[in-house]
This record gives C-alpha cells, sequence and structure tokens, in this order.
C-alpha cells in the first residue's frame, strides 16, 4: 500500500505539467487564430457579393446581392462594398460570377458614361437598340433617364386629315444622348438623342413614323416599368423576322392615323 502511494505522489507532478503544457498549447492557437483575424496580417470584413451571374451594363438587382465575411491583406488594393443598397442599382462593367466579392472597379454609377470598358449593351435576346432623335418639347423636357420607359405618340397628316396615336409603348431606354455647347455633354446639355430597346419589326416602324410622320415622347410612371428582360416578342423573335414596311401595311395597323 505504501508503494503505490508513493509511486502515485511521484507522478503527479508529470500529470500537473502535462495539463499546465496543454493549456499554453491552446493558448497559443487561440493567439494565432486572432492574430490570423485581426492582428497585423490581414483582417475580415463583411462585404457585399454577388448571389448570381451578373452581366455587364445589366443594373444590379438587390436580390442578386448578399453579405459574406471574407479575409484582406493590407496589400489588398481592392475597395469593397459593406452594404447592399450602396451596389444595387450599379451597372457591372464586366461579367460578375456567384459568389464574388464586388469591388468598387466592376461596377459603375447609373448615368455614368461607360466608354469602352464596359462589354455589352443591356439588349435582351431577340431584340436590338434604335437610337431616335429627341428635343426639349419633344422629350419631356430633357427628363428622360437610362432605364426609363417611354411610349410613342405618332402625328400623321393624311390628305386633309391630322391624327395622332400612341404606336408605342414600355419601350426601354438604355442610352440618352446629351449635346452642349461645345459640342460634348456638359452641365447645362440637353438631350439630343435617346436609344431605345425594341424589336427588328418596331424599328422598321419607328424608321417609317420618323420619315413621314412626327413623334413625340411621354415618360411613364416608374411604378408601371416592366420588370426584367422582356419574353421574345414571337410576332418578330428575331432580327431575321422583319420583312419591310409600306404604307399599306402602316394604314392595316394604325387605321385610326388615316
Amino acid at each position: 500500500m505504501r508503494t503505490s502511494l508513493t509511486g502515485l505522489t511521484s507522478r503527479r507532478p508529470f500529470t500537473l505539467l502535462g495539463i499546465v503544457l496543454a493549456l499554453l498549447v491552446i493558448a497559443a492557437f487561440v493567439l494565432v487564430a486572432i492574430n490570423a483575424s485581426t492582428g497585423s496580417t490581414g483582417q475580415t470584413l463583411n462585404v457585399v457579393v454577388a448571389t448570381q451571374n451578373l452581366s455587364p451594363r445589366i443594373p444590379i438587382d438587390g436580390g442578386s446581392l448578399a453579405i459574406k465575411r471574407i479575409f484582406t491583406t493590407p496589400d489588398d488594393p481592392m475597395i469593397y462594398f459593406t452594404k447592399i443598397e450602396d451596389v444595387k442599382g450599379m451597372i457591372p462593367l464586366v461579367s460578375i460570377v456567384d459568389k464574388q466579392a464586388i469591388t468598387s472597379n466592376m461596377v459603375a454609377k447609373p448615368n455614368t458614361p461607360l466608354g469602352a470598358q464596359s462589354e455589352f449593351l443591356p439588349i435582351p435576346s431577340g431584340y436590338v437598340a434604335l437610337t431616335i432623335p429627341t428635343s426639349e418639347q419633344q422629350g419631356v423636357a430633357g427628363n428622360i433617364q437610362p432605364d426609363d420607359y417611354i411610349s410613342v405618340i405618332a402625328t400623321v397628316t393624311s390628305g386633309s386629315k391630322v391624327a395622332s396615336k400612341t404606336v408605342f409603348v414600355n419601350l426601354h431606354v438604355i442610352r440618352v444622348g446629351m449635346e452642349g455647347p461645345a459640342g460634348g455633354a456638359a452641365a447645362g446639355a440637353t438631350a439630343t438623342s435617346l436609344t431605345v430597346v425594341v424589336t427588328e419589326c418596331q424599328a422598321e416602324y419607328i424608321t417609317w413614323f420618323l420619315t413621314y410622320a412626327s413623334l413625340k415622347y411621354t415618360l411613364e410612371s416608374y411604378q408601371d416599368y416592366s420588370q426584367g428582360a422582356p419574353a421574345k416578342d414571337p410576332t418578330c423573335p428575331s432580327v431575321t423576322s422583319a420583312t419591310g414596311v409600306t404604307l399599306q401595311m402602316v394604314q392595316k395597323a394604325y387605321p385610326s392615323l388615316f
């Protein structure tokens, strides 16, 4: 019995030493983890990331964004967004993939001239972009902006009859051409053109009206704006569907004008 007690007593310092060493190892791991996340080697940030693939030039919807925690270092030159509201509605300059953190060099504010740095105009499949002239009186006193939707009223003179009719509605404006005193965009510049998204068939009719009628635009309420990309028009699904426009075709399509 005395031998057993002596053996237990002699082993007790080693047991205590093992416990102390284990605690020291655990504390060291905790310190390393803290330094890795908040120390001088870097930090973790809550940043805005995409939750789906985002295409260039198409405004970002808030439902396509989320907050994710990532690790950054002092050498990281990127400027990240920390609030979804700061990114919602901005225009991607490049393709952004699902789960990718969005940085300031990837997006631009709406109405910012994008130039050659972005890839594509936001033209849905089956549609084309068409530029139409505008002015102070014709285009709602310059209040039409990119991402607005407009309707088009045509006034036609046929013999002694003059008639006006809304010939197109819900045309998506994707660009506004501005011209100032020096011939370029400037403070106080007026809009001279609107680039809208239409089918190739609609483009032919608009071209006819531009040649033989006068056009005026109305700005639709933002509460009535279409949501998402339009589906393909079954009557004109591609640019090859357009077959040309004649006076007889316009008279048949818009009999109240004649």
